[in-house]
């Protein structure tokens, strides 16, 4: 199996969003990984919007497509258990609604800069469950940022 590359392009988003205006715009960083070779594109949209935006998640979405046979895959990052907040929906709502090839299930709060730790396997199985069982019905493959060493799912 080949190692493929995704670039996540949040920092872009952070970086124009600190600046206030639309430049640098992540969809623009998106077709230059894309162009570059990368094999997908990530996201990590956050209830507060801090660094993708929902609409930037479908407007990516629209340059990566789902990842069918040959083209590039688009992996949306989040938890599934943040509220919906203002224009933010909420994670399995977004990604219903754009339905990339990958959902990456994190942890992570409000108050995290990045993720720093992983799901607690085996004690987040069942609390996880019927969001990976969802989320693969709708065609998605799922992936869980997880501590290191535990069983998987």
């Amino acid at each position: 199996m080949a190692t493929k590359l995704s670039v996540n392009v949040n920092k872009f988003a952070v970086l124009r969003n600190s600046r206030g205006g639309s430049e640098p715009d992540p969809v623009d960083a998106a077709r230059a990984a894309l162009a570059a070779g990368a094999n997908g594109i990530t996201v990590h949209p956050r209830p507060d919007q801090r660094h993708i935006r929902v609409d930037d998640v479908a407007r990516i979405g629209a340059v990566v497509g789902r990842g069918v046979a040959g083209s590039a895959e688009y992996n949306i990052e989040g938890n599934p258990f943040a509220p919906s907040r203002g224009t933010y929906p909420g994670l399995v709502e977004l990604v219903r609604s754009v339905r990339p090839a990958q959902v990456t299930l994190v942890p992570d709060g409000d108050a995290q800069i990045t993720s720093d730790h992983g799901w607690q396997l085996p004690g987040d199985v069942d609390r996880l469950r019927p969001t990976v069982a969802a989320l693969r019905a709708e065609g998605i493959r799922v992936s869980l940022f997880a501590r290191p060493g535990l069983p998987p799912l």
